[in-house]
């Protein structure tokens, strides 16, 4: 019987045409299809698994010793020629699966053929990933814990830097200049913590698990697991393929991570502009028309970045909520955002390190900020020392705040006078009120922004960084 014309389009050696198909793929297909443009960056997890599968399958007969070792020997041509830059990529590369295992036949022969006996794409997938994305987790907190010290020595050295602290926007209480800082770090050490806490959950082993069913030739996925360095083995054949929970996670993570850095770059932002603190000119850029300007392009991209991480999350999310159980192609689409992540989450990390250890406080302009009306609260804790209940206080302090501006002075400026006509309880002890440095001091509670326990967070913050 004459062969049916193919059509244009390379299926490559897993799926040539006279097998399950007749001919090539639409060519548009093929593009429509590949994966090895964006994961070929996981080539060396690759090789790793498929290095353990062969010792795997050699255990239980499939393949001979000489066998093994002539397909881990070409394995190992493989990858130096991905590390050195000579792997040419061919039609019908579908993905990096494809791509290895193609050339690895190229190499050795058909000997090669034999290296996916029992194995799967889809549970070859799930092994790369993870592998991937856990040693992209692991040199994330290398990341985080250099942020840290460096948020955490930067505070000490300006432990006695004082500024305004503000809630609503609005003058509220002073505070110490490393109070601040410390309080985007205590933030970025939950993330840390929180990354550290979802590495077990993706440092699990799928392969042995096959298309969906399991593997037919007995392999020992415990010895798989030790092999690769997994923590533990996916219990369930069908969930294991197509778990991609550690992708969420790590998507949900870098979201949260990202948001605490933007609030940290809006802060800074804020600060800039009131002269608060100068950035390093490494870190910003100029006007293409105002010769004067210095924008902290730095610090905006740092907050732009949040909002394309909490797309990226919920865009994949959405793509897993419609999925019957094992593995479908959608999964395929897992692969940018997660790479993209972790790319913005190193990047912003190394910018938010430099822009912490060379962005300087500008202690006159801090203190120039300051108000006596934030003192206001003090006012009222004198009263409060006095035995009058805060309720009442407060009250009080209100009115002397009102009596200020309605005479166009500063409150500590008001007399004893004034202040007694007020409330007869004030004494002559009320004027030392109205020291900054003696109300930050007061605040002497763990997790004040008096000295002795900024510098007790300095110290944690220290700890929790040389744990990762």
């Amino acid at each position: 019987m004459a062969s049916e014309t193919q059509p244009t389009g390379a299926r490559g050696g897993l799926f040539g045409a006279g097998g399950r198909f007749k001919g090539g793929t639409d060519p548009i297909m093929e593009k429509f299809n590949e994966s090895l443009s964006f994961d070929k960056r996981m080539y060396s997890q690759d090789l790793r698994g498929s290095v353990a599968y062969a010792k795997a399958i050699c255990k239980v007969g499939i393949l001979s010793e000489e066998e093994r070792d002539l397909i881990i020997e070409g394995l190992g041509k493989v990858g130096e020629e991905w590390a050195s830059g000579t792997f040419v990529e061919k039609p019908g590369d579908e993905d990096i699966h494809t791509a290895n295992e193609r050339r690895l036949t190229e190499i050795i022969g058909p000997t090669g053929g034999k290296l996916h006996t029992g194995r799967s794409r889809n549970d070859q997938v799930a092994t790369d990933t993870r592998l991937w994305t856990v040693e992209a987790e692991r040199d994330l907190l290398k990341d985080m814990s250099t942020l840290l010290q460096a948020g955490a020595e930067v505070s000490k050295e300006y432990v006695d830097v004082l500024m305004a602290g503000y809630t609503h926007l609005q003058p509220a209480q002073p505070i110490r200049y490393s109070h601040w800082l410390c309080s985007h770090m205590v933030a970025l050490v939950r993330d840390a913590q929180r990354l550290k806490e979802i590495i077990p959950r993706a440092n699990m082993c799928p392969l042995g698990s096959g298309a969906l069913a399991g593997n037919a030739f007995g392999v020992d996925r415990e010895f798989l697991r030790e092999e690769l360095g997994f923590e533990g083995i996916t219990p369930n054949s069908l969930d294991g393929v197509c778990d991609r929970d550690f992708v969420v996670e790590f998507l949900m993570w870098s979201t949260l991570m990202l948001v605490h850095l933007s609030q940290f770059a809006e802060d800074v932002i804020i600060t800039n502009m009131l002269k608060g603190v100068d950035i390093d000119d490494a870190y910003a850029t100029g006007s293409s028309l105002m010769p004067q300007k210095k924008n902290p392009d730095a610090l905006e991209l740092l907050r732009g970045k949040a909002g394309i991480a909490l797309g990226r999350m919920v865009g994949f999310t959405a793509t897993l909520k419609g999925l019957p159980r094992a593995y479908n192609k959608d999964l395929q689409e897992d692969k940018v955002p997660l790479f993209e992540a972790v790319e913005t989450v190193k990047d912003c990390l190394a910018i938010a390190t430099g822009v912490i250890y060379t962005m300087k406080p500008n202690p006159e302009m801090l203190l120039k900020a300051l108000c006596p009306e934030m003192l206001a609260t003090d006012l009222a804790d004198y009263l409060v020392r006095r035995g009058v209940p805060f309720r009442e206080t407060h009250h009080i302090s209100g009115a002397c705040v009102r009596l200020a501006e309605e005479t166009k002075v500063r409150i500590d400026t008001l007399t004893l006078q004034q202040l007694q006509e007020i409330d007869s309880r004030f004494g002559e002890d009320v004027m030392e009120i109205w020291n900054y440095e003696a109300s930050v001091e007061r605040k002497s509670s763990i997790g004040g922004t008096s000295k002795a326990m900024v510098l007790r967070q300095v110290d944690e913050i220290l700890a929790a960084a040389k744990e990762l």
